[in-house]
């Protein structure tokens, strides 16, 4: 588990392959990802954007921009935590992603930026 607090919120992040989402011959490659979010702020706040940074081991780079989480902008209260599951395809068996989340201050409506930590995904080695 890849953990980092930025302004007061903390991200967590696992990830997981997917071998039943995946197809090695065709370079596919699925990995889930569950991510954490814990508001250790005395306010509550509120997900509004996310932006990931996708790199996969062969040197291809993309970005990913959006409203929300999976189609959710969390109400995240003091001390409280909110989980979701995402996933991502790579065309390589190991890559790496990492981003910033833009969220609100509900006591000052003032927007800030958490940081997403870097984290890796890489297909486990089969033993013999």
């Amino acid at each position: 588990m890849t953990s980092m607090i930025s302004d007061g919120v903390q991200v967590s992040v696992e990830t997981f392959y997917q071998p039943d989402y995946s197809n090695p011959l065709q370079s596919e490659f699925m990995f889930a990802y569950r991510i954490t979010l814990e508001n250790l702020n005395t306010f509550p706040v509120k997900l509004h954007r996310r932006h990931w940074n996708i790199f996969d081991s062969n040197g291809s780079y993309r970005e990913v921009e959006g409203e929300g989480v999976v189609g959710v902008q969390p109400i995240i209260q003091p001390g409280e935590n909110y989980q979701y599951v995402s996933g991502c395809n790579l065309r390589t068996e190991m890559g790496r992603m990492e981003g910033t989340y833009e969220f609100e201050n509900l006591g000052s409506n003032k927007m800030f930026t958490v940081t997403i930590p870097a984290f890796e995904m890489i297909v486990p080695f089969k033993g013999n």
